[in-house]
């Protein structure tokens, strides 16, 4: 097997590495400092600082104007696409915590996006399924209880246009996925991957972005 890319991961490297991407903005900053000053038990649900710009860059390489997140904690990451939508654009956030999600409410009226985001506080499969059949999804962002992966993805993958974006989170979920004994969340992920793998409506890189992300791409 040939490995392309031996460079391995050191702070000051990760560090370089943001420093030439684009800086997270005042209300971003707060919002991730907020989170791992309140919710420092869970902070680590937070997508990572150079997810911000990523997912900005990929709902405007998309031309995205209907985004749907599912899974939203604190309101980083829909922050960060919303920021990205046109004026008209729409960003459905789904979760189950207000309190975890009131944090980002507060940090999109800061930044003037709160009328692009529909925070939409019930289990997600029940949001989903609520959305027109159709597809008509530009960009998706997945990142919640990973047993629910596979569950969520077939609940997208029919709804997203020709060329729009599923990016999905956590895919590589702290280096368990190449543990055969993973069990839990671990054991979901791999699943997951395999279903993924195994998709054909679907092109689809795994990247190792931060825990691992996955672009898919619909045929």
């Amino acid at each position: 097997m040939t490995k392309g890319n031996e460079t391995t991961i050191t702070d000051e490297l990760y560090a370089y590495m943001l420093a030439h991407n684009p800086p997270l903005d005042p209300v971003q900053r707060e919002l991730v400092d907020t989170t791992y000053a309140r919710f420092p038990d869970h902070a680590g649900m937070v997508s990572a600082e150079e997810q911000a710009p990523l997912l900005a860059f990929l709902v405007r390489l998309v031309g995205a104007r209907h985004v749907v997140e599912v899974g939203t904690f604190t309101g980083f990451s829909a922050l960060a696409m919303a920021q990205a939508l046109p004026a008209d654009g729409r960003l459905i956030a789904c979760d189950i915590s207000e309190e975890w999600t009131a944090y980002g409410r507060e940090a999109w009226e800061k930044a003037g996006v709160a009328d692009r985001i529909d925070l939409r506080i019930a289990p997600a499969l029940d949001t989903l399924r609520a959305m027109p059949a159709e597809p008509h999804i530009d960009f998706a962002y997945l990142d919640a209880d990973k047993g629910g992966y596979i569950a969520y993805w077939e609940e997208l993958v029919p709804r997203m246009r020709q060329g729009g974006v599923i990016a999905t989170d956590n895919v590589l979920f702290h280096g368990g996925v190449t543990d055969p004994e993973a069990t839990g969340p671990t054991a979901a992920i791999k699943e997951f991957n395999d279903h993924v793998s195994a998709d054909d409506r679907m092109d689809s890189v795994l990247l190792t972005v931060a825990d691992g992300l996955t672009l898919s791409r619909k045929k």
